[in-house]
């Protein structure tokens, strides 16, 4: 009895230990694949922002969560289960629909660099391809699937590189690993992002706030009495922070939106520069490549103008890309889009 009790015990010792280091495993190629993915993670943090530019600030954090929800459901319920399907069934596919989500990035990047040097040009196209709503409510919404398409193939870029550094790895580590990826990349991204977009009404609740200290800057209220010495030490900083703030976060807003313009272009240029390379057409990227490393072997600090250049120049490529895509898009996408529309709305109206 009390043997079989022992080896009892350490069949279950032995199962924990296994769990254990599966765990740990996952939770290290969760990181490796992370750490790579990083580039994407922060265009993800830097073209997200724009999106919530221009809404009232009660709207802000809705908003923000309902990208973040959009994101979610992107990783887990679509790409993920397709990034496995397709690593199984047709990993062919993975590359050309990766270079069609860079061609559109794109060309959402060049609709905004058109719409900012010839915005007549631009509002033209709009109304051609479909013009934004004027209605708050419907123009949310439209910012909202437009936010939650570009995350689409953010992410899937994201999914991608996870999967790509575990080839050996079991079909139930890289779901795992992808969901642990997926999961925790989100909460970063819009975490990242909600406070980004209300730092300016953090910075008014410190610019008036009389007790800081009391207050745990405005955490909670203080209680009762005069403001203590720790309050009138700290008051002058906090104010001027939270008067910092308020003056330099539409400026840092509208700072992060030509980020995010690029990021979109770099990003969506990287991904086509990498697919041409899978189909043997390796010039551009290695022009890319050369360049930047010439550029970072002449310049004192080397890996970051190196990093600088190139994405400089696979936005330049991205921008080029985007731009053929604005006459496709409006001449011949857009046309047949309406005429798929009607012909279903015939189908479905009266008679």
């Amino acid at each position: 009895m009390s043997t079989g009790l022992i080896a009892l015990l350490d069949d279950v010792a032995a199962i924990a230990k296994t769990a254990a280091a599966s765990l740990d495993d996952v939770a290290a190629q969760a990181g490796k694949a992370g750490s790579k993915a990083v580039g994407v993670v922060v265009d993800d943090a830097a073209v997200t922002p724009r999106y919530v530019v221009g809404f009232a600030a009660a709207r802000e954090l809705p908003i923000v969560g309902r990208i973040a929800l959009g994101s979610l459901k992107n990783k887990m319920l679509f790409l993920l289960p397709g990034a496995l399907l397709l690593s199984w069934l047709a990993p062919w596919l993975i590359t050309p629909l990766l270079m069609l989500g860079g061609v559109y990035l794109c060309y959402e990047g060049a609709e905004k660099v058109l719409h900012a040097l010839k915005p007549e040009v631009a509002q033209a196209h709009e109304k051609t391809v479909g013009a934004l709503p004027e209605d708050p409510a419907a123009l949310e919404e439209t910012r909202v699937r437009g936010a939650i398409q570009t995350d689409f193939i953010l992410s899937a870029e994201i999914m991608a590189i996870t999967l790509a550094s575990m080839p050996a790895a079991s079909v139930w580590m890289q779901a795992t690993v992808l969901a642990v990826v997926g999961i925790g990349i989100t909460v970063l991204v819009y975490g990242a992002v909600a406070l980004i977009v209300k730092a300016d009404d953090a910075g008014v609740a410190l610019a008036v706030n009389e007790r800081p200290a009391g207050s745990l800057l405005g955490l909670r209220s203080p209680p009762p009495g005069e403001p203590s010495g720790t309050d009138r030490a700290l008051r002058p900083l906090t104010q001027v922070l939270g008067r910092g703030l308020v003056l330099g976060m539409p400026h840092g807003l509208r700072l992060l939106a030509l980020v995010g313009t690029a990021a979109m272009l770099w990003v969506g240029g990287g991904i086509i520069l990498h697919g041409l390379e899978e189909y043997g057409v390796t010039g551009p990227a290695h022009l890319v490549h050369d360049a930047a490393h010439a550029a970072g072997a002449a310049m004192p600090a080397g890996g970051v103008v190196e990093w600088f250049v190139g994405a400089a120049l696979a936005g330049l490529f991205g921008l080029v890309v985007g731009g053929a895509a604005i006459p496709l898009a409006q001449g011949v996408l857009a046309p047949a889009a309406r005429a798929v529309k009607g012909m279903f709305g015939a189908r479905t109206g009266p008679g």
